[in-house]
């Protein structure tokens, strides 16, 4: 993982001006408790101001700094020049299984319960805020006669044509998917065989469009620019309410987890805890997977308790008769991320 150090170098003051924020002030306010969180931005900042933060506050008073986006580029830069802002950051767990007690906090807080959590989804730097699924969906409109039915019609370019849309990142689902189609056990999936994989994708490559980002995916959807695609949970759901056809494939479909961490060296780490094990309480929990549609992080709350509408129900991967689900493996994802990166962009272009 050596080489996600080699990030976009941004001048220091600069990045440290944008964590701010516009306007940001992450310290405290007349003697009042703040955390600064960084996310996404958009509807996702927003359901968690209002499923996660604002509760907080209510129960201690905590006023938090929200800005975004929140990317691995401007941790380094906060923590090398010694002046952490941020005190949470929802981003991806690889870098902080990579980079855990170098640039980012080990939880210590004994009320972030790790046994409430499935099995293979917490590391001493993280745990899981929600959990998602990769989903295969297709367009219904586009396939009037003969309906794919597994992971194997993805792959199946002359039984069912058509362009196929995927996040451009190799941890999206496609290398997995690919492995079952090709016959690998899903049990048996890590450690991943990518040569395999590769040679499997290749056969569709042409077929496929590898998108810059999920706003993308969605717009591909709506347009009726692909016939099928490969992505998670909450941009299926908005692709479907805003007019794309969608129908879940449930054969076999990835897992994996939403996380929020601790830069190193944040000026509130002691409350960031706080705010974790708040998060991930029950009420917390079933709060964010209402709005969002994803599930919640910890396996003893009840998916009927949690109120989904009958969308949310459509594409929920951890509903009973789902098919076959896997979780990402972390610790090989931590360990091969960096090396698959290098090799997913030359094989793009090759």
């Amino acid at each position: 993982m050596k080489a996600l150090r080699t990030v976009t170098t941004i001048a220091a003051c600069a990045l440290l001006i944008s964590a701010c924020g516009v306007g940001g002030d992450s310290g405290d306010s007349g003697g009042q408790q703040s955390l600064t969180w960084a996310s996404t931005g958009g509807q996702f900042q927003e359901d968690e101001k209002k499923a996660l933060q604002e509760p907080f506050t209510a129960k201690t008073g905590t006023k938090f700094v929200n800005i975004s986006p929140a990317e691995q580029a401007q941790v380094r830069t906060m923590v090398t020049s010694g002046k952490t802002i941020w005190d949470l950051a929802n981003m991806s767990w690889i870098y902080a299984g990579a980079y855990c007690g170098e640039l980012f906090e080990k939880l210590d807080d004994p009320a972030i319960d790790r046994s409430k959590f499935p099995p293979g989804t917490t590391h001493d730097c993280f745990v899981p805020t929600y959990r998602y699924a990769n989903i295969f969906s297709y367009n219904a409109d586009m396939y009037p006669g003969e309906k794919p039915t597994s992971i194997k019609d993805f792959f199946d370019t002359k039984k069912f044509p058509g362009k196929r849309v995927v996040y451009d990142y190799p941890k999206a689902g496609l290398l997995e998917a690919a492995l079952v189609a090709d016959g690998v056990a899903p049990e048996k999936l890590y450690p991943l065989d990518l040569d395999r994989a590769f040679k499997k994708i290749d056969t569709i490559k042409s077929s496929i469009v590898f998108a810059p980002s999920y706003g993308a995916i969605q717009q591909m959807l709506v347009d009726k620019q692909a016939s099928m695609v490969l992505t998670v949970t909450a941009r299926t759901i908005v692709s479907a309410q805003s007019g794309a056809n969608l129908v879940s494939v449930w054969d076999f479909n990835t897992t994996d987890i939403g996380v929020l961490v601790i830069p190193k060296n944040a000026p509130h780490k002691a409350l960031a805890q706080q705010m974790l094990a708040f998060v991930t309480d029950s009420a917390q929990a079933t709060a964010y997977a209402k709005l969002t549609g994803t599930a919640p992080a910890r396996s003893d709350i009840d998916l009927n308790s949690v109120g989904y509408t009958d969308q949310q129900k459509k594409f929920n991967a951890f509903l009973p008769d789902r098919g076959t689900t896997v979780e990402q493996d972390k610790q090989w994802w931590i360990e091969n991320t960096d090396a698959l990166m290098k090799r997913w962009t030359s094989w793009k272009v090759g």
